[in-house]
């Protein structure tokens, strides 16, 4: 009687899952931060957001990874962002490192974004440039006014100050010291007052009708009546309507907001003030510094 032989046993298969923690940790800041995310979103127990308390938000238990897509949709109003990030604040702060990861990953499109633009000119590795950002963010975590708006854009702009403050030790510590001085020109982060209305616009500070409205009347000395005229308003109503955006402009120049939005990016998309129809330029002896001119404008009166 034949005997039957039997098969060797093939090998066990690994688990995605498995192969996927076997990997090497990431070696820059920003990276592990994806990951540890990427861990705590995975199953079988994702953590999770309740959207059914936040009107404008699924009415259902939200996976962060689906969070994290609707807070970067166009189509997401300001205000929901706001509120839902003002409870990832709360939650980072009273419930411990997951919600602080949780807050990290969320916020990463706009990290990634941020540490490309301060790339040029780090003079270290870009690992301790990551480190400086993630540092940044996370103090500022901490101490956030959640009164405020833009919690989310303000937080990635104390990572972006945190990496600068990094980088200027940097280059006092290289600094050479010589016995003969001289004078240098003096930076100019604000640039043009121009230039200063399209950071405020890249950053979501303004809109670009608010750009139009404070540019055409403030810099090229429009009266308000006309652009009110052209805008399809009241004169009371703009006069309203410039006097809150002058305010949170303000408020965004003296954080610090607009000190380091890349230009570049900008040039091509900044709204016009002449789609007004005016034919008048700016006079240059506004000065390059749009902080001094701006803020001048906005403590003058509304009407004029």
């Amino acid at each position: 009687m034949p005997t039957q032989t039997s098969r060797p046993a093939s090998p066990p298969q690994s688990h995605p899952a498995r192969r996927t923690q076997r990997r090497s940790w990431p070696s820059t800041a920003l990276d592990a931060a994806q990951r540890a995310f990427d861990l705590l979103v995975c199953l079988p127990a994702p953590l999770a957001f309740d959207g059914r308390a936040f009107p404008g938000l699924p009415n259902r238990i939200l996976p962060l990874d689906e969070l994290k897509k609707l807070l970067i949709d166009d189509a997401t109003p300001r205000s929901v962002r706001d509120e839902v990030w003002r409870e990832l604040v709360v939650r980072a702060r009273r419930d411990g490192p997951a919600w602080v990861i949780a807050a990290v990953g969320i916020a990463m499109p706009g990290l990634r974004r941020t540490a490309g633009s301060l790339g040029k000119g780090w003079p270290a590795d870009s690992s301790d440039r990551d480190s400086e950002l993630l540092t940044g963010f996370v103090d500022r975590l901490r101490s956030i006014d959640l009164r405020d708006t833009r919690i989310a854009g303000k937080l990635i702009d104390a990572g972006a100050r945190a990496v600068k403050a990094a980088r200027d030790r940097e280059a006092e510590s290289d600094a050479i010291r010589v016995r003969t001085t001289w004078s240098m020109p003096p930076q100019q982060p604000w640039d043009h007052p121009d230039w200063v209305l399209t950071r405020a616009v890249a950053q979501a500070v303004i809109d670009p009708d608010e750009y139009l409205l404070i540019a055409a009347t403030r810099l090229d000395q429009v009266a308000l009546g006309t652009v009110a005229d052209k805008l399809g308003l009241s004169v009371p109503l703009a006069a309203a309507w410039r006097r809150k955006a002058e305010r949170r402009l303000a408020d965004a120049i003296r954080a610090g907001e607009l000190d380091w939005v890349p230009l570049v990016a900008l040039m091509h998309g900044s709204p016009d003030p002449q789609a007004l129809g005016e034919t008048s330029r700016i006079d240059p002896s506004l000065g390059d510094d749009g902080r001094g001119s701006l803020a001048a404008g906005a403590a003058s009166g509304d009407a004029s």
